[in-house]
C-alpha cells in the first residue's frame, strides 16, 4: 500500500508503463469505484461488461480541484465527443476517475464541461494496485494546457473554497493517475504520470483511438470554452472602396436632380406687388 511518505522528492518520478498484469486486474476487478449519487459499481463493469462498448479508455485524474487535470479534459472534451468515439470502426468510450468524494462529481462536470462519466475512487486502491503514484512535482508545462500556472493556481483555490464543507474532499494532492484502455476486456496500452501535468497529450491520445482523419476545434486560449469559428469577411481592397464611394455620390446626385423640378415657372410680379397681406 501507498506509505505517506512516497513521493516526498523532486523531479519526475520513474513510473514504467508495463500493462497490469491478469492478477493485478483480478485484484482490482471487483473494487468499488462512485458516481456522482454515491452509488457504486466494480471497476471491472467499467470496461468489461455486456452493456458498454468493446473499446475503454478509463482516466485518472488527481484530485477534483486539480487545474491541470481540468485544463487536460477540457481540451479533451473539445477534441472528441461520445457519438465521435462511438462511430469509430471499433466503438469507443471514455471513462474518468477521481481520486476525491463522489459529492464533488457535478462541480467537476460543470466546470470541465466534460461529458465523459466520472466516477469517484476516495479509497486511491485502483491507483495503488494499477502502479500510479504521488508527487507535487510540475513537470514541462504540456500543450492541453492553456491558462498559466498562476491563474491556474487561483482558479483551483476558489473552487475550493466556492464547495465550503466539501474544500478538503478535493483528494490525495500529491495522487498522480494516469491513462488505460481496454479492449474485450484486456488492458492493451497504459500511461502512467509521471508529475502532475503529465497526462497523455491529446494529439497522441486521438492517434491512439483513431481520430486522426478530423480535425479538432480550436478551444480558446484563455478560456474554458470551445472557439467558435466565424465566417470571414472579404476586406475591400482600396480600388474597390473608392469606386463603392463614386457609385454612392452618383447615386445621391440622380436622386438629388430627381428632387428638383427641371422647370420652375416664375411668379407674375404684378401678382407679388401691393398684393395684400393675410
Amino acid at each position: 500500500m501507498i506509505q505517506p511518505e512516497q513521493g516526498d522528492f523532486e523531479g519526475s518520478i520513474d513510473v514504467n508503463n508495463d500493462l497490469p498484469t491478469e492478477k493485478d486486474l483480478e485484484n482490482v476487478g471487483d473494487l468499488l469505484v462512485l458516481d456522482a449519487q454515491g452509488q457504486s459499481r466494480p471497476f471491472k463493469e467499467l470496461y468489461n461488461a455486456p452493456h458498454i462498448a468493446p473499446r475503454q479508455l478509463i482516466i485518472f485524474i488527481r484530485h477534483f480541484f486539480c487545474g491541470n487535470c481540468q485544463e487536460f479534459l477540457r481540451t479533451l472534451s473539445s477534441s472528441m465527443t461520445p457519438e465521435t468515439l462511438l462511430a469509430l470502426p471499433t466503438p469507443t468510450s471514455i471513462t474518468v476517475i477521481g481520486c476525491g468524494k463522489p459529492e464533488l462529481i457535478p462541480m467537476y462536470t460543470e466546470t470541465t464541461s466534460c461529458p465523459f462519466p466520472i466516477y469517484a475512487d476516495p479509497t486511491r486502491k485502483l491507483y495503488d494496485l494499477l502502479g500510479m503514484t504521488r508527487t507535487l512535482q510540475l513537470g514541462a508545462k504540456p500543450t492541453y494546457i492553456h491558462t498559466n500556472l498562476l491563474i491556474n493556481s487561483v482558479q483551483s483555490i476558489f473552487q475550493g473554497l466556492g464547495t465550503g464543507r466539501n474544500a478538503l474532499k478535493g483528494g490525495d494532492l500529491k495522487q498522480v493517475g494516469g491513462e488505460f484502455l481496454f479492449e474485450e476486456g484486456e488492458c492493451t496500452w497504459v500511461r502512467r504520470m509521471k508529475n502532475t501535468r503529465d497526462h497523455s497529450e491529446v494529439v497522441d491520445l486521438r492517434h491512439l483511438l483513431g481520430l486522426d482523419g478530423t480535425r479538432p476545434p480550436m478551444r480558446k486560449r484563455w478560456s474554458h470554452g470551445i472557439k467558435e469559428t466565424k465566417p470571414e469577411r472579404r476586406s475591400m481592397s482600396w480600388g474597390r472602396l473608392r469606386s463603392k464611394s463614386k457609385a454612392t455620390k452618383g447615386d445621391d446626385r440622380d436622386t438629388s436632380r430627381k428632387a428638383t423640378p427641371e422647370k420652375v415657372e416664375e411668379e407674375d410680379p404684378k401678382k407679388l406687388v401691393g398684393s395684400p397681406t393675410i
